[in-house]
């Protein structure tokens, strides 16, 4: 997706010897709901007409975009929390996931009942890695009989092995922009 590659090499910015890549003006902690609106509208034209019933994400940089995305696909938004609080069934679906970004690991939750056997789930996500928090809602989806019609990814770090594992696993990703390296000096795209 031209627009969001464009964004990325505008305002991204490269840390840690390319192994960040910073975007949050506009994408995990500020939004742009007009570039969030066409990224809705990108996912909802290549996973259309694969009879979506639900869409899942982790909390908290891929519940904007899943959200806009809802409204094209007209169907409940779900997240999984990262933490167990008190407003939340105790009877859950669990998986645990590496969190690259903080280094650390979270046990990912989603109530029973929102997600049942025979929903056809598409899974939003901000980033692709190394994959653990697709694997993690993966396994949610799979615990609840449910089916994974594919993944939405805004952005794939198409260097590290989280698309290939799982495009390996026969999990459908569509990417909006997929990057092959970057370093403090660029950005370059698949």
């Amino acid at each position: 997706m031209k627009l969001l590659e464009e964004r990325i090499r505008r305002d991204g910015e490269v840390r840690e010897e390319g192994a960040v890549l910073k975007l949050d003006s506009f994408l995990n902690h500020q939004m742009d709901v007009e570039l969030f609106n066409e990224m809705g509208k990108e996912f909802f034209r290549l996973f259309g007409d694969e009879g979506v019933t639900k869409l899942l994400t982790i909390e908290a940089s891929g519940i904007g975009i899943a959200c806009i995305a809802g409204q094209y696909f007209n169907v409940p938004v779900l997240f999984a929390k990262k933490s167990r609080s008190k407003n939340i069934d105790p009877d859950v679906y669990s998986a645990p996931v590496v969190s690259f970004t903080h280094g650390g690991v979270n046990e990912v939750m989603v109530s029973k009942r929102f997600l049942e056997r025979g929903d056809r789930v598409l899974l939003i996500d901000d980033f692709l890695a190394n994959g653990a928090a697709l694997d993690g809602l993966i396994s949610i989806v799979e615990q609840a009989g449910a089916t994974v019609v594919g993944a939405g990814v805004c952005v794939e770090k198409a260097f590290q092995s989280g698309g290939v594992r799982l495009r390996g696993r026969g999990v459908r990703v569509e990417a909006l922009a997929r990057i092959a390296a970057m370093n403090e000096t660029g950005i370059q795209f698949c």
